[in-house]
């Protein structure tokens, strides 16, 4: 039954309706909606449109009846969705026009739970979710409640998902290509039964971004740490609302790119980003990835640096700070866009952090 629900939600997905020419029928439920669950940095600013940028925002509610829509703004880009467990399938909300997408139809009468994912970097996007429509008179129900295990993944184009559904290196950068579901990050917390919040940019550094000046960038991961979108100094991110038990970091490849970095810059970047990252996560055991991109020298600069900055962290009086290496990759799983990491690299990736993040975090 649960193949085709799947197959029947996916063969709805690429049906959408023109909201400004067409009225839904059914039942419009907004989004400040109780029974909806929001997850990931999402500004509530305008709570008829919540706003979010990074990769990995979830949204998730149960519902009653046959049938759910979800409406966004115009062109806000990809989300995957899975209708009662299914598989996932991915539906965009790319014409300028278009803001009503069908998730799932002639489903059985009864109960059902949705869950939706943002896969896209939405900093220019800027996407907004405006709603659910479902069955006359039918209404949303709870979402399963937050797994207690939870994990932040702070990183570049590898934890975005750059290019991971390309054809090859030759492919350059798309969203169509791009997909947050399939990395390494998102899979390690589905096999963990954790839930994760992904605070990711490609080309972003510790503190100097793809190509940048070696004396550094003016935006880089330690300035747009603290803020709940991308680029937009507007709204400090409030921590209080989600509280991992364990930070991965995996930034380096882009401050060692091209040029190469200053070694003392790139350790000070470390070691200032594990400063905010403690300040505003007390609890939270923190690990340093280093990976899969980078090999020979690049590889060498920074794991040389990241070996400084945690030796001086831990001379500061840090007891809860880690290390981890992805095994580099060599093209034997194939690349996605640009040399980036395939979808069966991130499948790689994601069972060796599994294997270590059960020991660490004693997740069994």
């Amino acid at each position: 039954m649960k193949r085709q629900l799947a197959i029947l939600a996916l063969s709805m997905a690429a049906f959408s309706a023109n909201a400004q020419t067409l009225q839904p029928r059914g039942t419009v439920i907004k989004p400040t909606d109780s029974h909806i669950q929001y997850i990931g940095r999402v500004s509530m600013k305008n709570p008829e449109a919540p706003l979010f940028t990074f990769p990995g925002v979830q949204i998730r509610t149960g519902f009653t009846g046959t049938s759910l829509k979800m409406i966004a703004k115009p062109n806000s880009g990809y989300f995957m969705a899975s209708i009662d467990g299914c598989e996932a399938f991915k539906v965009g909300f790319n014409n300028m026009r278009d803001s009503l997408v069908t998730l799932a139809a002639a489903l059985p009468e009864g109960n059902h739970q949705a869950a939706i994912m943002y896969v896209n970097e939405g900093y220019d996007r800027r996407p907004e979710f405006r709603g659910f429509v479902v069955d006359k008179g039918r209404t949303l129900t709870d979402a399963p409640a937050i797994p207690e295990r939870k994990i932040e993944f702070v990183g570049n184009s590898i934890t975005c998902g750059y290019g991971n559904e390309a054809i090859g290196e030759n492919q350059h950068f798309s969203d169509e290509t791009s997909n947050h579901y399939y990395t390494y990050a998102a899979q390690a917390a589905r096999d963990l039964g954790a839930i994760h919040y992904a605070t990711a940019r490609s080309g972003i550094g510790v503190y100097r971004g793809y190509n940048g000046p070696r004396t550094g960038d003016n935006v880089n991961m330690n300035t747009e740490y603290t803020h709940t979108l991308l680029y937009d100094k507007s709204e400090d991110w409030d921590f209080s609302r989600f509280q991992p038990q364990v930070v991965c970091i995996n930034l380096g490849t882009n401050d060692t790119s091209t040029t190469g970095a200053d070694p003392e810059l790139l350790k000070k970047g470390y070691v200032n980003l594990v400063k905010q990252v403690r300040t505003h996560n007390p609890n939270a055991k923190i690990v340093l990835l280093c990976g899969s991109m980078m090999t020979g020298d690049q590889l060498a600069a920074a794991k040389s640096a990241m070996d400084a900055a945690v030796a001086e962290i831990k001379k500061g009086g840090e007891k809860e700070i880690y290390q981890f290496d992805f095994v580099p990759h060599d093209g034997s799983l194939k690349y996605g866009a640009d040399w980036h990491p395939s979808y069966w690299q991130h499948q790689k990736m994601a069972a060796e952090l599994v294997a270590y993040l059960r020991v660490l975090m004693q997740w069994w």
